[in-house]
């Protein structure tokens, strides 16, 4: 099908699957699934301290129209992130108080786009979390057709609706929904094997050992010397 278009019957990544990778937060998960599905990081939040993930509803919106952002809403359900894009670049505000207002009510739980926002104040103080490509009060129209539901290009990564988004401090990141339960399975490992490295520092383990790092840094030509005879090599001038 080609043309503006609401998609009304997505298929979601299960719920409690999201919520566990939301746990995990962005770095591990991205280690954990290949280092794949990075958002670029011009998304930036507008809060601090705040971890949510959800499944994506998607919005493509001409650049300074937010008229699909009014037709997305309605799409929205409970446990879903807005992820909103447009055609070609804009920052203007698209997004505001108003709209975090619809879309809390419908417990989403939060908003990813690589537009503007504003109304910041009014929405940290009510706690909707928003990652976006600016701050900006610039207003906008309601005039031009896009699409709710179709795949979007955020940040160079492809996001289609029902994948995981995951985001926190460190930035957005995408999961495809058919590889979420092998993502949250390569998390956890991670998880535990985080938590072995973690008790070994503790004691006083050096991760050069725990690692063994010590061998690569003989195989790529590091060596060992002491200050003094670091200082008097041939060649050096004294420092």
């Amino acid at each position: 099908m080609t043309g503006p278009v609401v998609v009304t019957d997505i298929e979601r990544a299960d719920a409690a699957t999201a919520a566990a990778l939301g746990v995990h937060g962005v770095a591990t998960v991205h280690e954990a699934i290949g280092r794949t599905g990075l958002v670029g990081p011009g998304i930036r939040p507008i809060q601090d301290g705040v971890r949510v993930a959800g499944t994506a509803v998607t919005v493509l919106c001409w650049p300074g129209d937010n008229l699909m952002i009014h037709a997305a809403v309605e799409q929205c359900r409970e446990g879903d992130l807005l992820v909103v894009t447009t055609t070609s670049p804009s920052v203007d505000g698209a997004f505001g108080e108003l709209f975090a207002t619809a879309l809390q009510t419908r417990g989403v739980r939060g908003l990813i786009t690589t537009t503007g926002v504003r109304d910041v104040v009014d929405l940290r103080a009510m706690g909707f979390a928003v990652w976006s490509g600016a701050v900006h009060a610039q207003g906008t129209v309601k005039a031009t057709p896009g699409s709710v539901n179709v795949p979007i290009v955020v940040g160079g990564v492809t996001v289609s609706p029902g994948d995981v988004i995951v985001a926190d401090d460190d930035g957005v990141l995408c999961v495809p929904h058919s590889t979420a339960e092998e993502a949250l399975a390569a998390s956890d490992a991670r998880v535990a094997k985080e938590e072995a490295d973690r008790q070994a520092y503790r004691s006083g383990e050096l991760s050069l050992d725990r690692k063994g790092l010590r061998s690569l840094l003989t195989d790529l030509g590091v060596t060992y010397v002491t200050q003094r005879d670091y200082l008097s090599r041939p060649g050096d001038e004294p420092r």
